[in-house]
């Protein structure tokens, strides 16, 4: 895992939600961590990450994500079993 993945890692699991965190940084982390992306419908990505399944919007024009999403992003890696402090 390279720094900038660390980091978004730790932006995701840190409280209070951030609303910093760039979607190609968040895609990046998915990537890293084995997932399987896919491209959905309009702006939508599907992610398969130890064996669950998500969907997620790439927002725009903005180049950040909002808070209700990066919370979403935050469960969907808590349900893969991915926590931030055992990477």
């Amino acid at each position: 895992m390279n720094k900038k993945q660390r980091e978004t890692l730790q932006l995701i699991f840190k409280g209070p939600i951030q609303s910093n965190v760039k979607r190609k940084t968040i895609e990046s982390l998915f990537q890293h961590l084995g997932a399987e992306i896919s491209e959905g419908n309009g702006s939508r990505i599907r992610i398969i990450l130890n064996d669950v399944k998500a969907v997620f919007h790439r927002p725009h024009p903005r180049k950040e994500i909002d808070k209700g999403a990066l919370i979403s992003v935050r469960r969907f890696l808590e349900n893969a079993g991915i926590k931030n402090d055992e990477i």
